[in-house]
């Protein structure tokens, strides 16, 4: 057994059955091991939840930060796939308080390295820097958590994204009969709840950035 094979387990327990599923009895149990052959990979839960957060944070790509006209395409792209890794793993939003608080992975300082080249070849303040980044950060993740809990919620219905919509759209309807204004949008809706979803967060991303951009040239 190894710390990589631990991780993986973990993480897919947790994609599996959520957080509170997660202790070092129950992954014992999925690998078929005693939590004393665990504690000589891992020293306790605390550590094996900052293991597998960084696990996950692999999964994001950032461009290198080395082209100061381009800056918005790569904090797009770093979004988007901030965003990505959530919702592969709605778990992840609970447990980021935790990033940093006894162990800082490599792929979470990686991350962190690569959206401060992004900012700082941009040309924001040095004092400015981390605040910038932090925005960006905190509109994606509200943005990614509350897109997964809808898929959460969704999943356990058994329908597709779209069916459920469907499902739903007589109740919205009529508690919107009496709001003029909700019930005009909800008749224009776009019956595709994914694109519907991925506009929602593009549009928002872009005005942070046009805000963020506002302030760089000032």
């Amino acid at each position: 057994m190894s710390q990589a094979q631990i991780v993986a387990e973990a993480v897919r327990i947790l994609d599996v059955e959520g957080v509170d599923a997660l202790s070092m009895r129950r992954l014992g149990t999925a690998l078929n091991a005693g939590a004393t052959s665990l504690y000589r990979h891992v020293a306790n839960r605390d550590e094996l939840i900052e293991l597998v957060v960084d696990e996950v944070y692999g999964e994001i790509t950032v461009p290198d930060g080395d082209d100061p006209e381009r800056w918005r395409d790569a904090a797009v792209v770093g979004a988007q796939s901030v965003r990505a890794m959530i919702l592969r793993h709605p778990w992840v939003a609970s447990l980021l308080g935790s990033v940093g608080l006894s162990y800082l992975g490599p792929n979470v300082m990686r991350l962190n390295e690569r959206l401060l080249a992004v900012f700082v070849t941009a040309g924001f303040p040095g004092d400015e820097v981390e605040q910038a980044i932090s925005a960006v950060i905190s509109y994606v993740v509200g943005m990614g958590t509350t897109e997964a809990a809808w898929l959460t919620t969704v999943a356990k219905s058994g329908k597709s994204e779209r069916e459920w919509a469907e499902q739903l759209r007589p109740a919205v309807e009529e508690a919107a009969r009496e709001h003029p204004h909700q019930r005009e949008r909800i008749a224009k809706a776009d019956a595709d709840p994914e694109r519907l979803r991925d506009e929602k967060f593009r549009y928002g991303l872009e005005r942070m950035l046009d805000g963020l951009e506002t302030r760089l040239k000032r």
